[in-house]
């Protein structure tokens, strides 16, 4: 039979497709997951939330439900076999509002997400409802979904694939998924009452056989073991073998109480295209990576972000389908930047090689010796960060800050006081201006334009300044920088007009007098018009408002 229309069909409900669900939950977009289990997983995955990922979380309005299910600033510490340090992570700055590693507890958050849910009368969550088939033609997608004993077949405008590594809708794409997996595997066991109860985690580069154990709040302790190639998963399933396992941490191994355990094997995948005309892969589906720097769940959150507002500009009409085509093209190179960073820290510490393994030690630990290189680690600054170099931004000039993540210090208003700046800017597009109003700097066109994109416009000074009423603009709020983190960032920049994405990427940032040009620029580079019509662009004007897909009716992203 066929059931109602959606403007997106999610496909899981994991992390990721449960983080996009709320992007177009909170944009109007009338959206269905679908779940071919009953209910959450609740067995062992992600430990380590980023700061990134928190602030996606914020920007959902989840993130004080999150906040109670994390362990924040945590430290991960590298030992050799003989328990002595090689290596510390512990990195000092908050510069995107939250701590950098954050340990947590993945079946409650999950659920978080879930819940956060209910906000939205047009999104819905069905279990039991497996994708058997998917057919695009040129106006969206029909999905035939099994299940509770009948079929049922729904068109969407947009399918997205967060299905996980054995993806069925990458497999219905015809997309390929590269690279290798490798042959070692892990046990991995949740534990409750934490028998060690310290608040940090560690990762034992012992060629014996190396662990880690991480502690990720209420109690729980993950512990990590290879499993050598002549132990079966039958000997690593044994109670008895965990036993002996944990002998080697705990002093009473027999009196744990374990939640849940699972053999793991660790893969370095990336799918060969995210996006096949009206269907795109999110998460797992479209990338895997080995666990040992925690960006398995951080990298398919930043998946949703990326891809959230860009199917709500889409679908509510105030972007072209092509917006969509830079999702691919800005996600690819930095996922595979994190599967490779990953692969090469689990070849790190994992030799069994005693010779091996010596080596490596001797060489981390000159490497500690250099204060440059020691701070270089301890500050995580080897973490790939996103960097778009082409997609949905602009570059005028190389050292461009364009493509990258604004900071997010905490600020004050005319009515608020002590915020992340993230909560004063709002859901959709920023337009930020140090030391000027952005009204008179863009001129009366250009403001007009973006007013009618549904944009918001700020004019960020010191906080000496907050309440000088002297350029005062109906349509510009007045931002305090409180803590220094704004002037310290355009100190570091010749720019001073930021273009911010709803991801908080800067789509685009110059010097005063060139706000004009880039403005014009931007809005074609992101095919953006104002909810499906056309602007004038010499007045600013709206000449007409097109027409929404017979099969959508979500509000346009910008009303929020």
């Amino acid at each position: 039979m066929a059931g109602p229309g959606f403007d997106v069909v999610v496909v899981g409900a994991g992390p990721v497709g449960l983080t996009l669900a709320n992007i177009l939950g909170l944009h109007g977009i009338r959206t269905l997951v679908v779940d071919e289990r009953s209910t959450l997983i609740d067995y062992p995955r992600g430990v380590g939330l980023d700061d990134e990922a928190l602030r996606t979380f914020q920007s959902i309005g989840l993130v004080d439900n999150v906040l109670p299910h994390t362990v924040p600033n945590q430290i991960l510490r590298f030992y050799d076999a003989k328990r002595r340090v090689l290596a510390e992570m512990a990195p000092p700055d908050a510069r995107f509002g939250w701590p950098k590693r954050n340990g947590f507890v993945q079946p409650l958050v999950d659920a978080e997400l879930l819940r956060g849910l209910d906000r939205f009368d047009h999104v819905q969550v069905w279990w039991n409802r497996p994708m058997a088939s998917c057919t695009q033609d040129a106006d969206a997608v029909t999905v035939t979904l099994g299940g509770n004993d009948d079929t049922t077949m729904v068109r969407a405008r947009y399918v997205v694939g967060c299905d996980g590594g054995r993806s069925m809708t990458r497999g219905m794409m015809g997309v390929s998924f590269d690279g290798t997996t490798s042959p070692t595997r892990w046990l991995v066991v949740d534990i409750a009452n934490d028998p060690l109860g310290h608040p940090n985690s560690e990762v034992g580069a012992d060629p014996e056989r190396p662990y880690a154990s991480i502690s990720i709040a209420h109690g729980i302790r993950r512990f990590e073991f290879m499993i050598h190639a002549h132990e079966t998963d039958e000997q690593a399933e044994d109670p008895a073998f965990l036993r002996q396992m944990l002998a080697r941490m705990v002093p009473h191994p027999d009196r744990v109480e374990v939640i849940r355990r699972r053999v793991y094997t660790h893969h370095s995948r990336i799918a060969g295209a995210f996006r096949a005309d009206r269907m795109l892969l999110a998460g797992d589906a479209a990338h895997l990576m080995p666990v040992w720097q925690g960006q398995g769940y951080n990298s398919g959150i930043r998946d949703a972000a990326n891809l959230g507002w860009k199917l709500a500009a889409v679908v509510s009409g105030q972007a072209g389908d092509a917006l969509l085509d830079t999702y691919d093209v800005e996600r690819r190179k930095h996922a595979r930047a994190m599967i490779d960073l990953s692969t090469m820290v689990g070849r790190v510490i994992s030799p069994t090689n005693r010779r091996v393994a010596g080596a490596r030690d001797v060489l981390i630990r000159s490497v500690s010796i250099v204060p440059s290189l020691k701070r270089y680690v301890l500050e995580m600054r080897f973490k790939p960060m996103p960097r778009y170099e082409h997609g949905a931004v602009l570059h005028d000039r190389p050292e461009s800050p364009a493509g990258t993540l604004f900071v997010q210090p905490r600020v004050d208003t005319r009515t608020q006081q002590d915020v992340l700046l993230d909560d004063v800017l709002g859901p959709w597009f920023a337009v930020m201006c140090w030391n000027n109003n952005p009204r008179q700097i863009l001129g009366e066109p250009a403001f007009a334009q973006w007013k009618a994109l549904g944009a918001r416009f700020f004019a960020l000074r010191p906080l000496t300044q907050l309440h000088w009423t002297g350029q005062d603009d109906p349509d510009v709020v007045i931002v305090g920088d409180r803590s220094g983190g704004l002037k310290a960032w355009f100190d570091a920049h010749e720019e001073s007009v930021v273009f911010l994405r709803p991801d908080r990427c800067i789509a685009g940032a110059c010097i005063a007098q060139r706000s004009p040009e880039l403005s014009a620029a931007l809005i074609d580079a992101l095919t953006l018009t104002p909810r499906g019509g056309e602007i004038d662009s010499a007045t600013g004007s709206l000449l007409y408002v097109a027409q929404p897909a017979a099969e959508s009716t979500g509000a346009a992203a910008g009303s929020a």
